[in-house]
């Protein structure tokens, strides 16, 4: 059997073997509750919030601000809905080019999208201008999974925090919240969050070599959630539930190796996305390179190829054994075309003509030279 080239890292990354055997002892011999009093019991609760220190750590909060969850879906829904529902009546401001995640609770409520330039950064004026005086939340992505598009977000939070003291000063006592959807970011960019100055953080294990259905919500102290999920109280209340102690464990352990990792993967992922971007230019002229050059993830490659139908090319990049992507795997059922490329202004025709290559820590150069090979040789 042929050797597979995977390039669908934002879609998901696999299982770090250091990461599952970190898992490993909650399948089996410590497979207990963490909230029963008996000694076993005690000693799991005991790693999992050894587990909730660590993630806490990489990201430069409180252990008592990490909420854990089942994905970075549900952290989404958690921070949107839970600080919409807290504050009935108000309204929220997201980017244009938002996950689905995000978007679809921000629907449950009254929203308005800032727009993004032609690289797919949002613009903070425009955005600004967005807010009024029953704005109570903000959200914007750390990075954009599609486009991998690299958003200010400290500079937005540091507009947000002047529009905060405003209102103190006329007397409007209503908060004005921060949340980043940081699922994409772990591997390659800082996720402190004082130095993001975000209110609310999502973290996603599935996309940083940690396990699927696991995640964790930074929720600052002095910001209040209704919860979504009641039941037991636990996650202090927030998100009712037995923990799942190995998906934690995991995601601990995969987000601290991340940040260890991320300056090298960094350096050597930006030499392949050139080296990359480099070949497809001389070798199909034709082709468009989506989304910033500077502004971006160093494992984020995004293509158009203009008259090329992109569900024919994925197909026969299938075939040869290359897996890829169109954009965003949580909506590829849907036929419309991107709702982040139409918010840059590409046209449905080269929407519907565009792929997404996104590169992980067994990419090499020999694979995209493969794939450029496989490029070159499409039909016209």
């Amino acid at each position: 059997m042929k050797k597979l080239i995977y390039l669908d890292y934002a879609a998901a990354s696999p299982v770090d073997p250091i990461v599952l055997k970190a898992m490993e002892p909650y399948f089996s011999d410590s497979f207990y509750n963490p909230s029963a009093e008996y000694l076993p019991a005690r000693a799991v609760r005991k790693d999992l919030e050894a587990a909730r220190s660590s993630v806490a750590c990489s990201l430069g909060a409180k252990t008592t601000e990490i909420i854990f969850t089942a994905g970075g879906t549900e952290a989404n829904n958690l921070a949107i809905r839970g600080v919409m529902e807290k504050f009935p009546g108000t309204n929220m401001v997201l980017s244009a080019i938002e996950h689905d995640s995000v978007i679809g609770p921000s629907q449950l409520y009254k929203n308005k999208q800032a727009p993004v330039n032609q690289d797919g950064i949002v613009d903070i004026a425009k955005l600004i201008n967005l807010i009024d005086n029953q704005t109570v939340l903000i959200s914007v992505m750390c990075c954009n999974n599609e486009v991998g598009s690299i958003q200010p977000v400290n500079k937005i939070s540091a507009a947000i925090d002047v529009i905060r003291k405003d209102r103190l000063l006329k007397g409007n006592k209503l908060p004005i919240y921060l949340h980043s959807d940081a699922a994409q970011a772990g591997n390659y960019l800082d996720v402190h969050v004082a130095r993001l100055g975000v209110d609310l953080l999502t973290i996603n294990g599935g996309k940083i070599y940690g396990p699927k259905q696991s995640g964790a919500l930074f929720v600052k102290t002095g910001v209040y959630l209704l919860p979504q999920i009641l039941g037991g109280g636990q996650e202090y209340g927030i998100r009712s539930g037995t923990e799942n102690v190995a998906a934690d464990v995991g995601l601990a352990k995969a987000l601290s190796l991340a940040q260890e990792r991320r300056q090298s993967e960094f350096h050597r992922l930006r030499q392949l996305q050139t080296q990359f971007i480099g070949l497809l230019e001389e070798k199909i002229p034709s082709v468009i390179i989506n989304g910033s050059v500077k502004y971006r993830l160093v494992n984020n490659i995004h293509i158009t190829l203009p008259g090329k139908d992109n569900e024919r090319v994925l197909m026969l990049l299938d075939e040869a054994g290359i897996l890829a992507a169109a954009g965003s795997a949580c909506s590829a059922s849907n036929e419309e075309p991107s709702h982040v490329l139409m918010a840059m202004g590409v046209s449905d025709s080269f929407a519907r003509s565009s792929i997404r290559f996104t590169m992980g820590r067994d990419t090499d150069l020999i694979s995209l030279q493969k794939v450029i090979a496989v490029l070159c040789s499409l039909p016209i």
